[in-house]
């Protein structure tokens, strides 16, 4: 039912390039995967993503069992049937709310318990309920229920959340009933490179079906990101996917790729739509600015998107300044096939061969932009929008 086929590697067998298989079709790795965390990815239809060539999605398990409730989703055929997505689905466990919430939970060894956003009522989450959850909702890949803590944090709170999420997952594989779902674990540790080694080693010998990073993009630099990969990702074993858990801007992607991590999830792209930040290949563009306002170029003339071949930056910053909804729309459809574009230049790259080219002229065709007379340092990448799809 499930599966990972790696077909391919690039730059010394650390890229990679494979085949997820599940039950609700095959997805072409390295992958991103639109975050719709209340069973939608914001302003778009099933058949948007579809169309720009997403195969999978992530919701949200904590949220949706809140709202509208996960025995109304199972209820109603499952989150397939109920949102209408024809792809595969992963569902995050909860993790992340223990960091994102943390002004409205408790931690204890059992679980979390957590005040509600929407009406302030207490629910307890354990291991057995994040499973139960997701078991009900129905996706194609689960995620086991870990300790999510913000960087920089004491050494001891890291080291004991390590370790609780170790325990926890032991819990989630003996709680999971459906063999019908894939369940992936989750590596903690924060910047600690003997944590993170020995959280890995832990989940490796666990046999998961899947292997996530998880505690990054919570306010550390980028270098550090980038040791805590090139620390965790080669001892993973080479037959299962790897998942960089909310980690997306497009440089984000690359690095990820670069040191053999195959799928990746993030709010960057949407939720940079409807603050009206479009990414480019020459970086990024900020729709409100006044020089737009009679520009008739498409938003990125090297751009094949529906969007670019119809549609002006002038009218583009219309419609954003006028807060019409087809403005906000129109800018998630181009991000997120900004981002689709991205992953098949990547998965191209390393079939033939030639990954660390791509990755060089990446950066080259973003560094002509402030280098050239007259260049725009406000079109170029900013600083990573570290939070993920939720409020809260």
């Amino acid at each position: 039912m499930f599966g990972f086929e790696l077909k391919q590697t690039d730059d010394g067998g650390v890229v990679r390039r494979g085949t997820l298989r599940t039950r609700h079709g095959s997805v072409e790795t390295p992958a991103f995967m639109p975050v719709g965390s209340l069973g939608t990815v914001k302003g778009l239809g099933p058949e948007d993503v579809e169309r720009l060539g997403f195969g999978l999605i992530l919701n949200n398990a904590y949220h949706l069992s809140l709202r509208p409730g996960h025995g109304l989703v199972a209820s109603m055929g499952g989150l397939h049937t109920f949102t209408g997505w024809p792809g595969a689905i992963l569902t995050d466990s909860g993790g992340f709310q223990v960091f994102s919430l943390a002004k409205l939970r408790t931690v204890a060894e059992d679980g979390v318990t957590f005040q509600s956003h929407i009406d302030g009522s207490l629910h307890h989450l354990t291991p057995e309920r994040s499973i139960e959850i997701q078991e009900q909702l129905g996706a194609d890949i689960i995620m086991a229920f870990d300790e999510c803590v913000a960087l920089p944090s004491p050494p001891q709170a890291v080291q004991e959340a390590m370790e609780r999420t170790g325990r926890w997952a032991r819990r989630c594989l003996s709680a999971k009933r459906r063999t019908d779902q894939a369940l992936f674990g989750i590596v903690q540790g924060g910047a600690d490179a003997s944590l993170r080694l020995a959280s890995a080693q832990d989940l490796v010998s666990l046999r998961f079906d899947g292997y996530a990073i998880g505690g990054l993009s919570v306010g550390e630099e980028k270098s550090v990101m980038h040791r805590v990969l090139d620390t965790v990702a080669p001892v993973l074993p080479t037959d299962r996917p790897r998942y960089l858990m909310g980690v997306g801007m497009p440089e984000d992607l690359v690095e990820g790729v670069a040191r053999g991590i195959d799928m990746f999830d993030c709010v960057v792209p949407t939720r940079h739509g409807r603050t009206g930040w479009l990414f480019t290949s020459f970086g990024r563009v900020l729709i409100k600015q006044a020089r737009y306002a009679r520009d008739e170029q498409a938003i990125d003339p090297a751009c094949g998107c529906e969007v670019c071949r119809r549609f002006s930056r002038a009218y583009l910053h219309h419609l954003f300044l006028s807060k019409e909804m087809l403005g906000v729309r129109l800018n998630t459809l181009h991000n997120l096939s900004y981002f689709a574009d991205l992953m098949r230049r990547m998965r191209l790259a390393i079939e033939s061969g030639r990954f660390a080219q791509f990755r060089r002229e990446f950066y080259v065709a973003r560094e002509s932009v402030c280098s050239a007379p007259g260049g725009d340092p406000d079109a170029m990448p900013g600083p990573a929008d570290r939070s993920r799809e939720e409020a809260c």
